[in-house]
């Protein structure tokens, strides 16, 4: 895996904050490549505290943690085996952090704030949380005594660990008297994981992580903007991940690159501006030979190695319990030529894939599976 990682030559967010004086700071997990070509100092970060592909939460045998091991799951068993407790600060090597990985991380956020609070910063803070190995601290755990469940109660007690690490950034930064002068963007890379072995992760949404399914892509998105978005407000149309970068970069007046195309479109003159309502362009998403594609309320999925698509009225049927492939082919012929123009456009990939299986769309991994069960390929 250190191999394989992101192209140096890609631009990303931090790379265009830095001229416009910014000081960048990554903290969490990095999935972007571990040689040193990949790293965050070498991607525009001028510090970074990382863990290459994730680690322990807490040493297994620690009195204040509480462990749930998924027997049945054998990505668990290999991270138990595989992974350790440890973080690296730019090139220290690796080392021990102090308690809970994801208090750990927390509390150097706030001392990242309190050290730049007079100078303009970035700070991408990647909680490891909540991620297998499921580790939380006892005293999380022993706060929610009426969940039965012994691993949903230890997934439970982590997302209350990554609550509290929130309040407490955002309590630094009313410490430090910059809170009205600070954009706070929480979300999340994926739904949750079918191999959790818990059935309603993703609730009422379809599908789980691994699959393009709402459950697998739709997840929370929360921006705190003080006096530009008001509070409460609730944002009608859709927005992806990657609008990130053109909307941050002209927030802070960054000078974008014109010799390619960029991901992601400026959000915030459809968020606070004239223009409020939803961009009018497709989202794509591709993973291997799946991918899918949404424009004005209307998804097509197409699992290629299958032969098989699926077409979904996300308005009126937004959890997608009705496939209108063969009902509505005007709109299957729309979508699937965005779709297939999409797909010609993109790069070959760098790597081979190590993992080619099918995931169940409504099923978790330790549900007994029946030959009519639907699935869809995921590569990695």
């Amino acid at each position: 895996m250190s191999e394989m990682g992101l192209p140096p030559s890609e631009i990303i967010l931090p790379e265009i904050l830095k001229p416009a004086g910014y000081h960048n700071v990554h903290i969490g997990k990095w999935h972007l490549g571990g040689a040193d070509k990949f790293q965050p100092k070498n991607q525009g970060f001028d510090e970074s505290l990382w863990l290459e592909t994730g680690g322990l939460f807490l040493p297994e045998d620690d009195p204040n943690v509480v462990n749930a091991k998924l027997d049945f799951d054998p990505i668990d068993k290999f991270l138990w085996g595989n992974l350790s407790y440890a973080v690296q600060h730019n090139d220290s090597g690796r080392f021990k952090p102090d308690g809970h990985m994801t208090d750990y991380f927390t509390n150097e956020a706030v001392k990242v704030i309190e050290k730049n609070k007079n100078q303009p910063f970035f700070l991408y803070l990647a909680y490891w949380a909540v991620h297998t190995p499921l580790q939380a601290l006892k005293s999380d755990y022993d706060a929610l005594s009426y969940i039965d469940d012994h691993t949903e109660r230890v997934q439970a007690a982590m997302v209350k660990s990554v609550d509290r690490g929130v309040g407490k950034i955002r309590q630094a930064l009313k410490d430090n008297g910059i809170d009205d002068n600070t954009i706070i963007i929480f979300t999340c890379d994926n739904g949750a994981p079918n191999y959790v072995g818990l059935p309603n992760g993703n609730k009422p949404y379809r599908g789980w992580k691994l699959t393009l399914f709402e459950g697998g892509i739709h997840v929370p998105f929360i921006v705190n903007y003080p006096d530009s978005i008001p509070a409460g407000q609730v944002y009608d149309g859709r927005v992806s991940n990657m609008d990130i970068f053109s909307t941050a970069a002209n927030l802070a007046g960054a000078t974008l690159p014109t010799d390619r195309k960029l991901d992601g479109t400026n959000m915030l003159p459809y968020l606070t501006g004239a223009k409020l309502g939803s961009p009018e362009r497709p989202l794509f998403t591709k993973n291997g030979t799946f991918s899918q594609v949404i424009q004005d309320d209307w998804k097509l999925l197409w699992d290629q190695q299958q032969k098989k698509k699926w077409l979904f009225d996300l308005k009126n049927d937004p959890t997608e319990q009705n496939n209108l492939i063969d009902q509505n082919t005007t709109k299957n012929k729309e979508l699937s030529n965005l779709l297939t123009a999409f797909l010609a456009e993109q790069a070959d990939p760098l790597w081979e894939g190590a993992v080619n299986s099918p995931v169940h769309i409504d099923k978790h991994i330790n549900e007994s599976k029946t030959k009519d069960d639907e699935f869809a390929y995921w590569q990695n």
